[in-house]
């Protein structure tokens, strides 16, 4: 690529213009569906979507929970300040406990209500009874939602925060590290902007913790292209006295491996419309959306705004013509050449200390149930607890079971002599008089292994379907099982295909992919240790795919400069970009911990410690050992473009010149 003034103008302005035409015309987002978030082809999706055949429809309900003394009169009285109230529409009688200690009062909400109905509805319901609790589907959605209110805002502040300390940190220049961040910051509010097209694309809504991981990933990618390009740049400026043709070598040798990495991490992504969970299919084509609009950005954008700042934007650290090359005489000159001198045993031990940390893989335990979501304190989860001290604990969100209105009587018998059911409420006819709809109050709460248990049950009764939120948890989780079953094969398989096509070896590309699973495996063994309880069941799967992803990106930094260039010399230039870049995206991702939901922290917790160690050890000590020590046959059956590829001194020496 040319950096003339006139193409570098027209390149920013055109970046201004089409930023501007994206803010101004972003739609809304789609009307909820009625199977949003809930597994392809589920029972309980296949409930969610018979209710609109019913009177009472797919309207949501609130349970109004009353606990003390005079538990009767207090639910009585609130049952009459509910009744007329706005986005309400049938308040059923209060029901007292066997204890007399609390006593329930179901809400049932309008149908047809959108989300900021449905949770002002809620609101007026807690306004109005200020003496009670209030839980159900429609109280823990309001919580939901509440939970996140200008979480947009805290993310993006807290990330732009961290990516600027450590560009900071990396550049040690006061003034340029404001421009990769600017550039990166436009491309993530561009990406925010694009979400409702992206869920009108997929005909699924995005929500909050899918913008919230797009952006992360935005910011993680976007930064690790910029420290790539300019970590290039920088290089060129020494050779060079024209800024232009600086821009343009380093743009020439560092396009390819950023172009070949963000395909990679695109193509991974992809791999999740294979998925049964909507959210996760919804969530593989948002953030791929969101690296493709990082690539285009890092490639074209941030080019265009550094090459037309002076030499001197590198203060204090300017680079001139002639000027020493740190990647000779620096720390990782001296590493590179520590792992030259005995690639063996720098393995060994590399290999030991992943083999410890994925020791914690035998303490992995998997399953959170409603009450465990939240990092912080719920309402609704309050209510919950409080309701299950004297109700059935599943009495707040029943299950739904579906049958022939012909059989209604033989499935009524049959769901009270389950294992596991509390009470069955009279069922209500479909209004073509087909169907019967059963609310069926379990005695464990959603989520928990004696509910799963009970579902399995109720689905063994003969022309049943058993949907609600019990249901819909259970079906969850086995997507998630089977998802990873089918995704994470596909994601090795496209990552190896892509290596393969790029390296045009196959000795490589298996190695390489070896060592991101034992990456991923470590950082889930720490993981494990480190957090206090069991995994949400999304957290493997979206952990893996984001670390494999990243994880070949530095792959692809190290190994396409190692066969051009010689291992050692490639993990001189490039050991310092790559840690720079790893402990970046560490810290971008740890900042998902600011977000109120449990899946989120965790993910950010076991993508950060994966990127450090995929950074810190596997990438800049294990694969240069593995390579040096394999030799030529590292890359069969292609050949390197140099020499000095075996772990004799000299070849060090040549690879990497002492100082």
């Amino acid at each position: 690529m040319v950096f003339t003034r006139i193409r570098v103008v027209v390149v920013l302005v055109a970046t201004l213009l089409f930023a501007g035409l994206v803010f101004a015309f972003s739609p809304a987002q789609p009307e909820k569906g009625a199977a949003d978030g809930l597994p392809a082809g589920a029972q309980s999706t296949r409930v969610t979507e018979l209710r609109d055949r019913f009177p009472s429809g797919r309207a949501d309900s609130a349970v109004v929970v009353v606990e003390g003394p005079g538990a009767e009169r207090i639910a009585t009285a609130d049952a009459g300040k509910l009744r007329g109230l706005a986005g309400v529409e049938t308040v059923m009688r209060p029901v007292t406990s066997a204890d007399g200690q609390a006593a329930l009062v179901v809400v049932q909400l309008a149908e047809g209500l959108d989300d900021d109905a449905q949770h002002a509805a809620v609101d007026r319901i807690r306004a109005a009874v200020p003496d009670a609790q209030v839980t159900g589907g429609a109280a823990v959605s309001r919580d939901i939602a509440k939970a996140f209110d200008g979480a947009d805002l805290t993310l993006l502040f807290a990330t732009a925060a961290i990516v600027a300390i450590l560009l900071l940190i990396t550049y040690r220049s006061p003034i340029l590290w404001i421009v990769p961040l600017a550039v990166i910051g436009l491309a993530d509010q561009v990406v925010a902007e694009l979400l409702p097209w992206i869920a009108r694309l997929v005909g699924e809504r995005t929500d909050a913790s899918v913008a919230g991981i797009v952006s992360v990933l935005v910011f993680g990618a976007g930064t690790d292209y910029a420290l790539l390009l300019i970590s290039r740049y920088r290089e060129e400026l020494r050779r060079t006295g024209s800024r232009a043709e600086a821009m343009r070598r380093a743009w020439r040798a560092a396009a390819p491996a950023i172009t070949a990495s963000a395909g990679t991490v695109v193509l991974a992504l992809i791999t999740l419309l294979a998925a049964q969970i909507t959210a996760n299919r919804t969530l593989g084509v948002a953030a791929a959306a969101g690296v493709l609009v990082a690539l285009i950005f890092g490639l074209f954008v941030l080019p265009a705004a550094v090459v037309v700042l002076p030499r001197g934007v590198f203060w204090p650290r300017v680079p001139h013509v002639g000027s020493a090359d740190p990647t000779e005489t620096g720390f990782w000159a001296r590493v590179a050449r520590g792992v030259g001198r005995r690639p063996g045993v720098v393995l060994s031990m590399g290999l030991a200390v992943l083999a410890l940390l994925s020791a914690g893989l035998f303490r992995l335990d998997v399953g959170l149930d409603q009450s465990e979501q939240f990092r912080t304190q719920v309402p609704s989860i309050d209510a919950q607890q409080a309701l299950a001290r004297h109700f059935p604990a599943g009495a707040a969100q029943p299950a739904t079971v579906i049958t022939d209105a012909a059989r209604a009587d033989d499935v009524a018998a049959a769901l009270r002599r389950t294992e596991g059911v509390a009470a069955v409420l009279p069922p209500e006819r479909s209004t073509d008089g087909e169907l019967a709809q059963f609310n069926v109050q379990l005695t464990a709460a959603a989520g928990t292994p004696a509910s799963d248990r009970a579902v399995q049950e109720l689905r063994t009764i003969p022309d049943v379907l058993v949907g609600g939120n019990p249901a819909a948890e259970l079906d969850k989780r086995d997507a998630n099982e089977r998802d990873d079953r089918v995704v994470i094969p596909l994601v090795l398989a496209v990552v190896l295909i892509v290596l393969i096509a790029l390296l045009r070896s196959i000795v490589a590309p298996v190695l390489l992919l070896v060592t991101v699973v034992a990456s991923y495996a470590a950082s889930l063994g720490a993981a494990v240790l480190l957090i206090d309880g069991p995994l949400d069941a999304n957290v493997p799967l979206l952990s893996f795919l984001f670390l494999v992803a990243l994880g070949v990106d530095y792959n692809i930094f190290l190994i396409t400069r190692a066969r051009d260039e010689g291992v050692l010399r490639a993990l001189a230039a490039t050991g310092g970009v790559i840690t720079s870049a790893g402990i970046l995206l560490a810290a971008v991702f740890a900042v998902l911990g600011v977000l109120p939901v449990v899946v989120l922290t965790q993910i950010g917790i076991v993508v950060g410690i994966g990127v450090l160690i995929d950074t810190l050890l596997v990438r800049t000590v294990v694969v240069p050992a593995l390579a040096l020590k394999l030799g030529d046959r590292f890359w069969w059956p292609a050949r390197p473009r140099v020499g000095a590829q075996a772990p004799r001194p000299a070849a060090a020496k040549e690879a990497v010149p002492a100082p």
